[in-house]
This record gives structure tokens, C-alpha cells and sequence, in this order.
């Protein structure tokens, strides 16, 4: 398949700052996440794909064209930012209709697209309220609706889903899904793995601005079961938790947290570990207040890849 988004040996840095390092990949149509921390460069790449930043070296095609200084690539593209910047004092629906007129469309046609993009993201009933009034979750959703209204082939979403409540987040997943079933190329960013895993398989892993891995999210999910576990329970009984758990193959080490009431389990066989558990819950009616998993996210991956 012809990528629709090409980035060829791009490089970027800030001063004696690096942002990326030496970035080969292709996005197709679909879905496609960029995962990494905080400070991996994914805003940097996204920035370069949209044209906003020119590279140091190497360069950015979508379609087969040049993106730096090719205005005519970017009616095609849509673009979420991480960062708010709105006008304020405007609507939210003022605002799209303003952003609307910039790519030459009429004063009816604005309003018609703007009223299609609010509604899209579920803010009809606030459409006519100032933006300085609106929730966190409210002016994510503007920004959503202002990247999607002029209807891009491509669709740039820098952390989409940031601030939004789990009833927006589910909307939104969905939406994502809807545009690409439209046939359209949406590459999102994120560092919450269980976000990315309900809006696609393909995923591109950053770190410290370079591309690690590439592949099917299932892959990620691989590489956590290949080292230990780190199972934290808090419970008023976790010492007699772990004098029993104490004997059993499969715990490679416990340590103690007595100021939070709580153990931590470190295992190579987690199944085992919460099969065994659940018995124990039963037989010695164990109450249990809390179960989490330190490292079961995705920079406890990135700290496997790099060798942490």
C-alpha cells in the first residue's frame, strides 16, 4: 500500500535540545497511534507533519507531496493540538465558523459545517456559550470539532482524549472509529496504553525521539508478560497475605508499604498469582480494598525496551 503519511531520516532539535533523531516510518489509511511518555517527541513529529515546524534534517510527504511551505497539502489536513488556544471571547460556535471562513468556504456553508462539527463532539446545547465558560472536557471537544470540520482526508490528533470524562472519552473513541471507516487516515498520539487499545492495533512506540518499535498493540502487551509483575495490594490484613503467598513458586519477591496497609507481590505467572488470590479472598475472607499494578503501563514498557 502507498503511505499517505511519509517521514524520511527527520531530525529536529531545540538549541542542544533533541526532539527527534533520525525518524523513517509510514502511515497508511486507518488508524494509527503514536504512543510514548511524556516528552518523547510525539508533539514535535506531529508539529513537522502538519507543517507548523521545519525539520533540521530529512523531510515529511504526505501524498508524495513536500508538507513545509505547500499550502495547498494543508485544507487536507486537521489538526488537534495538545495545547488550548482559542479566542475566548467567541462561541464555540463562532470560533469554528471563523476558522471555517479561512478556507474560503461561504458564510452558510461555515454555519452548516460548524453545526455539523459541534454536534459531532456533542456540543449542540453549549454551542452559543463563550469558550472561556466551558469545562476542560468541553474545550477538548471544540478542539476536536475544529480539526474535523473542514471534513481532512487527514486527521492529526495530539492527545485527543486528555481531560475528557470516560462518557466523552467513549464518544470520542467512537467517533475516531466512524471517521476511520470514512477512509480516512488518523494518526493520534497518546501515553495511556488502554486508551489506544480501544481505538486501534497499529501503533509507532517514541522514546527520547526516536522510533523504538513498530506493530500490533498486541505486541506491547507481550513484551509487559515477559518480565516480572508488580502486584500492589492494600489490604488491613496484607502481613498475613504475605506470610502465605510466602511459600509459592511463582512470587519472586514481596516488600511492605505498613504506612498504606499494603504489599507488593513481584511474579513471573500473574494468572497464577490472581487464581491463587481469589482463593484466598474466599477461604479466609481476606478484604481486599485495593488491587493495582505499578508497572503494567506503558513506561514500565518503554523501561523494558531501553533496558532500565
Amino acid at each position: 500500500m502507498t503511505a499517505v503519511i511519509e517521514a524520511i531520516n527527520l531530525s529536529r532539535w531545540y538549541g542542544h535540545v533533541l526532539g527527534i533523531s533520525e525518524v523513517n516510518l509510514e502511515v497508511q489509511a486507518g488508524v494509527t497511534a503514536l504512543l510514548g511518555p511524556n516528552g518523547a517527541g510525539k508533539s514535535t513529529l506531529m508539529k513537522i507533519v502538519t507543517g507548523q515546524l521545519k525539520p533540521n534534517i530529512g523531510e515529511v510527504r504526505i501524498f508524495g507531496e513536500k508538507v513545509w511551505n505547500n499550502r495547498h497539502i494543508f485544507r487536507r489536513l486537521g489538526f488537534c493540538p495538545e495545547v488550548d488556544a482559542f479566542y475566548e471571547e467567541l462561541s464555540g460556535f463562532e470560533f469554528l465558523s471563523g476558522l471555517l471562513s479561512l478556507y474560503g468556504f461561504s458564510q452558510a456553508e461555515c454555519q452548516k459545517r460548524a453545526e455539523r462539527a459541534l454536534e459531532a463532539v456533542e456540543l449542540t446545547e453549549v454551542k452559543n456559550r463563550k469558550i472561556k465558560s466551558y469545562s476542560r472536557g468541553m474545550r477538548q471537544r471544540v478542539k476536536i470539532a475544529q480539526a474535523l470540520a473542514h471534513d481532512p482526508e487527514i486527521l492529526i490528533l495530539d492527545e485527543p482524549l486528555s481531560g475528557l470524562d470516560p462518557l466523552s472519552k467513549r464518544r470520542i473513541i467512537k467517533l475516531i472509529k466512524e471517521l476511520k471507516g470514512q477512509g480516512k487516515t488518523i494518526l493520534v498520539s497518546s501515553h495511556v496504553l488502554p486508551e489506544v487499545e480501544a481505538l486501534t492495533s497499529e501503533i509507532i512506540l517514541i522514546h527520547q525521539g526516536k522510533i523504538l518499535a513498530r506493530g500490533d498493540i498486541y505486541f506491547i502487551r507481550e513484551l509487559i508478560d515477559t518480565h516480572p509483575h508488580m502486584i500492589r495490594i492494600k489490604s488491613p490484613q496484607f502481613r498475613e497475605l504475605a506470610r502465605i503467598l510466602a511459600g509459592e513458586d511463582y512470587i519472586l519477591d514481596i516488600s511492605f508499604r505498613p504506612s498504606e496497609q499494603a504489599v507488593i507481590f513481584e511474579t513471573h505467572h500473574r494468572d497464577h498469582f490472581f487464581s491463587r488470590l481469589n482463593e484466598l479472598i474466599l477461604e479466609l475472607s481476606l478484604i481486599i480494598e485495593e488491587i493495582t499494578s505499578p508497572d503494567d503501563n506503558l513506561q514500565a514498557v518503554f523501561d523494558y525496551l531501553v533496558g532500565k
